[in-house]
């Protein structure tokens, strides 16, 4: 089993997106035994809060089911319970090389890396560009997955 972490600097907009398009995607693929996903966040300013109202209604939007959440901080001892760790943009991957000894089993990756985009998702709590951040996220999350299934 494959565990993906997707990390931003809350946990309550764009990781959860991110967590619950990849959940709903692989669940359309038939293959929730072969993942495990879940999001954290860099900062501690929002735990225990759930995703933000306007990620939510992005989310049921694009009919992509969703469950209660708690926003919860990446700690170090994190990198040995996970496989990959999926951040945002350069801010998160920064943050999570130093949590992590400087990510010495390469598995800190900035998720449109994964695409022609490869650039930061900008954050919607500040852009108010919750659709923006939705596309990015899902077009990344595809490219992700693919690489995934064929290795």
């Amino acid at each position: 089993m494959l565990k993906i972490c997707f990390v931003c600097l809350g946990n309550i907009c764009r990781s959860p997106m991110a967590e619950f398009i990849m959940k709903n995607k692989i669940k359309n693929l038939n293959l929730e035994k072969d993942f495990y996903i879940t999001s954290k966040a860099t900062s501690k300013e929002e735990s225990g809060n759930d995703i933000y109202p306007l990620a939510k209604k992005t989310l049921q939007i694009h009919h992509i089911p969703y469950q209660l959440h708690s926003a919860s901080t990446i700690e170090a001892s994190d990198y040995q319970k996970f496989d990959l760790f999926i951040g945002m943009d350069i801010n998160n991957i920064n943050t999570m090389k130093k949590l992590f000894d400087n990510d010495p089993e390469n598995k800190v990756y900035r998720l449109l890396d994964f695409t022609k985009l490869k650039k930061d998702i900008d954050d919607p709590w500040y852009t108010r560009d919750f659709e923006k951040s939705y596309q990015e996220i899902d077009q990344g999350c595809t490219e992700l997955l693919n690489i995934l299934k064929t290795n």
